[in-house]
């Protein structure tokens, strides 16, 4: 019953840092990379040494290439984002800073994508975060379609809902302060480890939600508010031991994977600690207000 007779000191925790999140987001702005704004991403090794950035920014600082965001990879690689450019233009490149650094470079990774396919991949994007909510207050209303006492089984799915946008929102205000201070970019990626959160957060929330319909069914208190804290006493070690489990491998893929999964399982990592802490300190809390709050208009 801590969580439960605690709720509103969780709530104020929870406004404060999508607050901070949404402060962040609008002024920061996000980052956004080449899958969304269209461009072209090269990687390069240095065998013989890797000059610093502003060493390599200089190098280009007379050709078409001026614009480019350089940022240091490993030991040895650069990552440069560009405009987009063709397979001439990019030979061009990797000839500038051979010659300027003296050695052979090895390109490790090139890819580019035109504005209108950057475009296109924006709105489905934007489309599949709306369909994946969209599917999810419909499943949970139909599963708790026969829990309608004392909470409605819509509001199951309405509080379900709130509480991905908590999830959703915190780890994109923690990308907006990490774009601006280190160019870290909101890419597919990104948005795959938003959609695995949507899945991984809603079904810590459906486990306690179930356990919720379960011990109504079967009267194990008088009251909503003893059998929802309850059922969190029931379910809270379970989500916890679980998602530390998943946190656990997504540090080492963050401290010991390759560059290009290293945001990927930040996002990810953020996702997993923010959906876990709204599942049991959010979610059904939500419950138990709107209850009473339904108990005192009534």
């Amino acid at each position: 019953m801590f969580v439960i007779k605690h709720r509103r000191k969780f709530f104020a925790i929870s406004a404060l840092v999508v607050g901070l999140a949404v402060a962040a987001i609008l002024y920061f702005g996000l980052n956004f990379g080449t899958d969304f704004t269209g461009g072209s991403i090269l990687e390069l090794r240095y065998p013989e040494g890797r000059p610093t950035a502003g060493e390599i920014k200089n190098s280009l600082a007379t050709t078409p290439f001026a614009a480019s965001q350089v940022q240091p990879a490993g030991d040895s690689n650069v990552i440069l984002r560009l405009q987009a450019i063709d397979e001439a233009e990019k030979e061009e490149l990797i000839s500038t800073l051979a010659e300027v650094s003296a050695q052979t470079l090895t390109e490790e990774r090139f890819s580019s994508i035109g504005p209108t396919i950057s475009g296109e991949l924006a709105r489905r994007a934007g489309l599949a975060l709306v369909i994946v909510v969209i599917l999810i207050v419909l499943f949970i209303a139909f599963v708790f379609r026969h829990v309608s006492e004392p909470v409605s089984s819509w509001k199951y799915g309405l509080v379900a809902v709130l509480t991905l946008l908590h999830d959703i929102i915190i780890p994109t205000g923690v990308f907006a302060v990490l774009g601006y201070l280190y160019g870290v970019e909101i890419d597919a990626l990104f948005l795959t480890a938003m959609l695995t959160i949507l899945g991984l957060s809603v079904n810590d929330t459906i486990v306690v939600f179930d356990r919720i319909r379960e011990n109504l069914k079967n009267k194990v208190a008088p009251h909503f508010e003893d059998v929802v804290g309850l059922s969190l006493q029931q379910t809270y070690a379970r989500s916890i031991n679980t998602s530390l489990t998943i946190i656990v491998v997504l540090l080492a893929l963050y401290i010991f994977g390759g560059t290009t999964t290293k945001d990927f399982a930040l996002a990810l990592t953020i996702g997993m600690t923010v959906g876990t802490y709204s599942s049991i300190f959010l979610a059904a809390p939500l419950l138990v207000t709107w209850d009473k709050w339904s108990s005192r208009r009534g």
